[in-house]
């Protein structure tokens, strides 16, 4: 505790007396400082036992007196030290009724204790407080790297809450709460995420000091990591304001996770460069050796039924958040809560993902693509950087089939593209038509060009065609159910899908032929 009036009324060597503010005397004394000045004020900091004799003072004028206390109240100056026997025998009584009236303690110096001894008695009280405290703040740091080595982050957690009397909690790179100390503190952690998040994206290293609505918690959060964009960030939450020693031990929590944040970071890019050489040889056919070399790392991924997610963003990532760090972040961390393993493999300008079929990252997949289309169609279009980014979603597939799997990611990838659309699954374009890709623009160009002669012959008035040629396929090629469509005879018919193929110059005996012609209508037909 730094020194307050009261210690220095006690101590016996400065033989103080209190004639006024007696109930005012466990405030603490930042300083003892002797000024003469009608005006200190100017040179007062705050929270100083002014040291006076009344030398250029009109002490017993009770108007100056109240003005001069009020001013030296209203600057912080938290008691007046009077010395007496020097010129007035004793404190004047105009002064001791402003002090009085204006709450500022007055003690009474007596003439053989020298304003130097009360000097040194509180700059000797500030040192003995400041080295208790710096005593402290390395007994914390020593019993916080205890923790850390033996228990890791969450025993560290728990001593960095006993250490400042209050609770902390552990974020990760998404905002979501790893661990807690004590258990209790889990539920006001989680309502500080949106605060968590807004810290995440500023510059690291990053700090605030925010407020519980409901509760009286001062909580700090601070940003770990060295990289630019913070891996992890820490709130400490307090009944009041962190003292010397508290505040040691939150800056040694702060570098001591750091440290354990980075050496994770070296350990994950470790991993992901392991789980590249999977991926390839998941690719390339070869899951035993692919195994083989996972070992335990993903666990039983490989074993179950898998999906295969293949995401890229649609432009160069600026200085802003990179759309697929913040995919990756969020399905590493939902895997991390629910306890299994997920592969996570950058590639450049794109980001391949082996996920557990039905398992959480598949799932914070979903989640994360539907609140970016969200945010893409809403009233804010275009407001967010990570909607620029699109993800195909393979079916499920096992180590086998893990090429068809990647090829499927990647044509539901192109077709997520092409609809402007954040997240397909291949499951449902294999569900559904195909004839809504046909309103792709290439297509419906290919289809203008196949069939423009037929639609140019049909301009001059000298038969239908294109009517003709839509029918007749329509029922398969049978003359006679395709002439009574159109209402005409069947050598009619016949004449004209003789005329369609010279035009065109290609047989309607082709299978292949027939199939495009088809389809050329059906997308002509769909505009």
């Amino acid at each position: 505790m730094p020194p307050t009036l009261a210690s220095l009324v006690h101590h016996s060597a400065l033989r103080l007396t209190v004639r006024a503010g007696e109930d005012r005397l466990d405030v603490p004394v930042r300083w003892a400082h002797v000024s003469e000045l009608a005006d200190p004020v100017p040179y007062m900091e705050g929270g100083e036992l002014l040291l006076i004799t009344a030398l250029k003072l009109d002490a017993e004028d009770p108007e100056a007196m109240r003005r001069y206390v009020k001013r030296l109240a209203g600057a912080g100056v938290v008691g007046l030290g009077f010395a007496v026997g020097v010129n007035y025998d004793e404190i004047p009584t105009a002064l001791v009724d402003a002090a009085e009236q204006e709450g500022l303690p007055l003690l009474e110096v007596p003439r053989r204790t020298p304003f130097l001894a009360i000097s040194k008695a509180v700059s000797a009280a500030i040192a003995a407080d400041q080295y208790r405290a710096v005593t402290a703040g390395f007994a914390a740091q020593r019993e916080l790297t205890r923790q850390a080595l033996s228990a890791g982050p969450e025993g560290l957690l728990g001593a960095l809450a006993a250490q400042v009397d209050g609770w902390a909690a552990l974020y990760d790179a998404s905002g979501a709460v790893v661990a807690t100390a004590p258990e209790w503190a889990g539920r006001r952690a989680t309502r500080l995420t949106a605060d968590v998040e807004r810290l995440r994206d500023r510059p690291a290293p990053a700090s605030s000091v925010v407020g519980l609505p409901d509760h009286e918690d001062r909580v700090e959060l601070h940003t770990l990591g060295t990289g630019r964009r913070p891996r992890a960030a820490l709130a400490v939450g307090t009944a009041a304001s962190l003292g010397t020693a508290e505040r040691y031990a939150v800056h040694s929590a702060i570098a001591l996770l750091t440290l354990t944040t980075e050496r994770s970071r070296s350990l994950h890019a470790a991993e992901q460069r392991v789980g590249a050489a999977v991926l390839r040889m998941l690719l390339a056919g070869e899951p035993d050796h692919a195994r083989a070399v996972a070992g335990d790392l993903y666990g039983g991924l490989l074993d179950a039924p898998f999906r295969m997610i293949v995401a890229c963003r649609l432009a160069a990532a600026d200085a802003g958040r990179d759309p697929l760090d913040g995919l990756a972040e969020t399905m590493e961390s939902a895997a991390a809560r629910s306890g299994e393993a997920v592969l996570v493999v950058p590639e450049g300008e794109r980001l391949v993902v082996l996920a557990a079929d039905g398992g959480a990252a598949a799932a914070a997949c979903a989640e994360h693509a539907a609140a970016l289309e969200t945010a893409r169609t809403g009233p804010e279009q275009g407001c967010a950087d990570e909607g620029e980014l699109v993800v195909g979603l393979s079916a499920p597939a096992g180590p086998i089939a893990a090429a068809a799997a990647y090829k499927q990611a990647e044509q539901a990838l192109s077709v997520a593209r092409r609809r402007g659309r954040v997240l397909v699954e291949h499951e449902r374009l294999a569900a559904g038509s195909v004839l809504p890709l046909l309103a792709d623009d290439a297509v419906k160009a290919f289809a203008d060009g196949l069939l423009r002669p037929l639609y140019e012959h049909d301009a001059t008035g000298r038969g239908d065609l294109v009517a003709s040629l839509r029918a007749w396929l329509s029922r398969h090629g049978q003359w006679d159910a395709a002439a009574a469509d159109l209402g005409v005879h069947r050598h009619t018919l016949r004449y004209r899908m003789r005329r369609v193929e010279e035009i065109l110059g290609r047989s309607l005996d082709d299978p292949d032929v027939r199939m495009e012609l088809w389809l050329a209508l059906k997308a002509t037909s769909a505009e």
